[in-house]
């Protein structure tokens, strides 16, 4: 007896793959990095801005990323590059095992320590980490990790003249064959096809020690006040590590494979805004890193039009989401850094923090001479053995800090961009001198939690005042109800009207 069929589902009958087709055919930019569009009559993926004809429902999938593309048979499209984008804003929103492992796979931890490293760090077996990213996501963390390296190799094919044999090497690839197999697969050409369409190519400068000096553009999601986060950071600068300005900043960082030096700077236009990236690296190895932490540093990758509409809705907030669009939350390229931050700052003026971080990181922090730099900022196992001898304060505070560089550093406590908020700030509460405050904002900058309110914080509360909301924990922590999921950002705001 012949097998009869009804009529094929209609796609659009989903809202989700509904909503994602009108923009796609709206060719709207402010969903590029979002999401992807695979395009099976073609055999491509594009951006959703792709100016390529809009392609009928049927043909089409949509996936979060570009692997799953991969996965499915699917090359890049050579006229919208759709990995030249910024990258999606999900992996900060979400707080779920699968974002937490993007996170730790674009910052190199498969390269670095394989599948099942990357699955002890996240607390699973490589199996069960492996079935969850394939229902997730469509690919798995081989694959993940394989599109994130064929997207740091198209980086470095176009934005500078690095030799191929190094690019293939410095994106993590185990061998060049590899690398020209998965060139080839992906986009369809070879790594020299890519640099030769590629405009203007930066040398890419040797440096002392075998490393490279790179010149890189950064994407950025429009609307972006970048001044206003440079200047966050440059006033929160520390001597002999960091230094800056309105329109730019630079710092020495640690790196897995020795230290960095990079310099920040904003370009490209309000439509289309980026940054400027110069980096002096020991290793051209670590460039993938470099680039997933500057860009966490400076959330690059934020859903910045949708933040504004929604926080704009209040009254309170609109007139300073107006004068300031496209605020950032600045992040973190050192995690435990950032701990060491939050201790020491909380409680004392942002000048006199800055002070005693310049004190602490000139007598503890590694000794560099790399590109104008001098200083790394001290290990959390240099803070433990000589913090009673550097810290100044009352005892406990200073007791407190080095308990928690001990525990830093003999590993009982990690501090991480794999780490979920709740177990974050659940670990952090539990150590002495560790109050909500300074935990929320570790949170704040390590994850680059998109919804957390400091409600504690004095100048955060002087800003709400301000704007004419209630200044009282209670009070501020009932209004802000209403700005979640972007809680972070509605912050940004008040300490700014501070």
């Amino acid at each position: 007896m012949a097998r009869t069929t009804g009529p094929r589902p209609d796609p659009l009958d989903d809202p989700v793959f509904a909503e994602r087709y009108r923009a796609m055919n709206a060719r709207d930019s402010r969903f590029d990095g979002q999401f992807i569009t695979g395009v099976h009559s073609t055999g491509i993926y594009c951006r959703p801005s792709c100016p390529a004809v809009t392609p009928k429902p049927g043909n089409v999938s949509f996936y979060l990323t570009a692997a799953a593309a991969h996965e499915a048979g699917l090359r890049a499209c050579k006229r919208c590059l759709p990995d030249a984008v910024p990258g999606s804003p999900e992996w900060n929103m979400r707080d779920d095992l699968a974002a937490r492992a993007m996170r730790l796979i674009s910052d190199g931890t498969v390269e670095r320590e394989g599948v099942p490293g990357l699955a002890q760090r996240l607390g699973y077996t490589p199996r069960h980490l492996g079935r969850v990213l394939t229902a997730e996501l469509g690919a798995g963390p081989l694959a993940l990790a394989r599109a994130h390296r064929a997207q740091t190799a198209r980086l470095l094919l176009t934005g500078t003249d690095l030799p191929i044999t190094d690019v293939a090497f410095a994106a993590g690839f185990t061998s060049v064959r590899q690398f020209n197999e998965t060139i080839s697969e992906i986009y369809r050409t070879t790594p020299g096809g890519i640099r030769a369409a590629a405009r203007r190519p930066t040398p890419a400068a040797p440096s002392e020690g075998g490393g490279a000096t790179l010149s890189l553009r950064l994407p950025a999601r429009a609307p972006f006040d970048g001044r206003a986060l440079l200047a966050f950071l440059s006033a929160r600068s520390v001597a002999g590590l960091e230094a800056g300005g309105d329109t730019s900043y630079a710092r020495a960082l640690r790196l897995p494979h020795g230290p960095a030096v990079v310099r920040l700077s904003l370009t490209g236009t309000a439509e289309a805004p980026a940054v400027q990236c110069d980096a002096t690296l020991a290793d051209v190895a670590d460039l993938a890193p470099l680039v997933s932490r500057v860009r966490r540093l400076l959330d690059l990758d934020a859903d910045a039009a949708a933040i504004d509409t929604a926080l704009a809705s209040d009254p309170a907030l609109a007139p300073s989401v107006l004068d300031a669009p496209g605020r950032r939350v600045p992040g973190a390229v050192d995690a435990e850094e950032i701990v060491f931050r939050a201790l020491i700052g909380q409680q004392i003026s942002v000048s006199a923090a800055r002070t005693a971080l310049s004190r602490l990181t000139e007598v503890l922090g590694e000794r560099i001479d790399l590109d104008g730099f001098t200083r790394l900022f001290p290990t959390a196992a240099a803070i433990a053995e000589h913090g009673h001898d550097v810290l100044r304060g009352p005892a406990r505070r200073v007791a407190s800090i080095v308990g928690v560089a001990a525990a830093l550093a003999d590993g009982s406590l990690r501090v991480d961009v794999g780490e979920s908020r709740d177990e974050l700030e659940s670990r952090l509460l539990a150590m002495p001198g560790i109050g909500p405050w300074t935990a929320g904002y570790i949170a704040l900058r390590v994850l680059g939690s998109p919804d957390i309110l400091l409600t504690g914080d004095l100048a955060l509360r002087h800003g709400a005042a301000n704007l004419g909301l209630p200044s009282d924990p209670r009070g501020l922590g009932a209004h802000g109800a209403r700005w979640a999921p972007w809680r972070s950002y509605a912050g940004m705001h008040l300490w700014r009207a501070a």
